[in-house]
C-alpha cells in the first residue's frame, strides 16, 4: 500500500518512557520538511503534556491528538 502524499509519516513511540516520545518527537521534526507531517503514537501518559510542550518552542503545529486504545496520537505539521 502506497501512503497518499499529504499522509502523515509514523513515528512509533510506543513503550517509550519520559523523555525519550518528546525527544525522539523532536528528532523526527528535525528530518520533516517543512509542511510536512509526522503522527506521533505512543503509550507514556506524560507525552500529553510534554509533546505539546515541545511543540510551543519550535512553533510547529498540533493538527490532532487523541487516543486510541490506550495510545495517545498526536498529528503534526512541520512549520514552514
Amino acid at each position: 500500500m502506497v501512503n497518499a502524499p499529504d499522509a502523515p509519516v509514523l513515528v512509533d513511540l510506543r513503550g517509550l518512557k519520559c523523555p525519550i516520545p518528546a525527544l525522539k518527537t523532536r528528532k523526527a521534526l528535525q528530518s520533516t520538511p517543512p509542511g510536512g507531517r509526522i503522527r506521533v503514537e505512543c503509550t507514556d501518559p506524560l507525552a500529553v503534556i510534554d509533546i505539546p510542550h515541545l511543540l510551543n518552542t519550535t512553533g510547529d503545529v498540533l493538527e490532532a491528538q487523541e487516543r486510541e486504545n490506550g495510545i495517545v496520537v498526536f498529528v503534526i505539521r512541520k512549520a514552514g
